[in-house]
């Protein structure tokens, strides 16, 4: 029963540090989603470029205070903006 109990408190340990890791990366993916729409936006001139370029600039301030999900949602609008996805 002890070797059990154990395993199982290493499985949750183990469990609990891929999370750990996991969300911070998956925080990180705001930057890289501005880029695109940037790299995508400065070869444009029309309105939903400059509309996107402006949502990415949200996203990157939403970025730098915190809230990953909020920049994240603001840049996928960004990118149907320019049909990148």
């Amino acid at each position: 029963m002890r070797r059990v109990v154990g395993g199982f408190v290493k499985l949750a340990v183990a469990g609990a540090l891929v999370v750990a890791i996991a969300a911070p990366a998956a925080a990180f993916q705001c930057p890289s989603l501005v880029k695109k729409i940037n790299d995508e936006a400065e070869q444009r001139f029309d309105d939903a470029a400059f509309s996107a370029k402006t949502m990415a600039a949200e996203a990157d301030a939403l970025h730098k205070a915190g809230k990953h999900a909020e920049a994240e949602a603001k840049a996928k609008e960004a990118m149907k903006l320019l049909n990148l996805g």
